[in-house]
């Protein structure tokens, strides 16, 4: 873990979170007690921040220092606020992109969707505050340095998003091999939210559920999935075709 991004000290966690720092893990020792980290594990669930109980040992690996048991890992970007930026899209773009990315937890392609989406014209991406695979140095590295430029926004939850974007006239596409017809038959010339699942298991059916079209790339191998950056890339770029044509 890179020392600039952490903090650690039960009094300094405490603070991080009153500061409304963007923090995107936190690993508590097992078995600590006292007053004052009570107080930090009530302010973490006031918060909807999970923490990870972990030996001491791994905490010392983590934090170069007196940790006390407590060692947060923060965003070196500062995440926007939802409504804040999808109604500045809305009011401002001529076709608004939005990409939802449910789950998606390796670094490496959380940063390679990112600078993706940069290339292809994404105006705002939407990320749960929970689960989600941290922006840390290596995924500001993967992305070429767009994750510090293009909006990111934090949602409880995925679903909470994709009502108030269907509600402002946002068509929801999900991306999902368990769609019935192809990415080509979709009309992505109208604003759209494209959903992305997590690595492993896909979309959520609650999500999927959802959604106001869900959509597949034709698989011609042996293999029956990509890459879920692949195809992220597939189904961004296929959007730019329509809307440049």
């Amino acid at each position: 873990m890179d020392q600039s991004q952490i903090v650690f000290g039960v009094r300094a966690l405490i603070e991080t979170i009153e500061a409304k720092r963007p923090i995107t893990k936190v690993y508590l020792q097992k078995g600590n007690s006292g007053e004052l980290f009570k107080e930090l594990e009530q302010l973490l669930r006031k918060n909807s921040i999970r923490p990870s109980y972990v030996p001491i040992e791994k905490l010392n690996k983590l934090a170069k220092g007196n940790h006390q048991g407590a060692v947060a890992a923060i965003s070196p970007v500062d995440f926007r606020s939802f409504e804040t930026v999808v109604e500045a899209v809305l009011e401002t773009a001529k076709t608004p992109l939005f990409l939802l990315l449910d789950q998606i937890t390796d670094v490496r392609n959380f940063g390679a969707i990112i600078r993706t989406s940069e290339c292809t014209g994404v105006n705002a991406i939407i990320v749960p505050k929970t689960g989600a695979a941290p922006i840390n140095s290596v995924a500001i590295k993967t992305s070429a340095g767009a994750a510090l430029t293009l909006p990111i926004a934090q949602v409880d939850h995925i679903k909470d998003a994709v009502y108030y974007l269907q509600a402002s006239g946002v068509q929801v596409v999900a991306a999902t091999e368990k769609a019935t017809q192809d990415l080509y038959e979709v009309n992505f010339k109208k604003p759209t939210a494209l959903i992305m699942g997590s690595e492993d298991k896909g979309i959520a059916s609650s999500l999927l559920k959802l959604a106001d079209y869900s959509a597949k790339l034709p698989m011609l191998g042996k293999i029956s999935s990509l890459n879920v950056s692949v195809a992220c890339g597939a189904f961004l770029y296929e959007i730019v075709r329509q809307r440049h044509t």
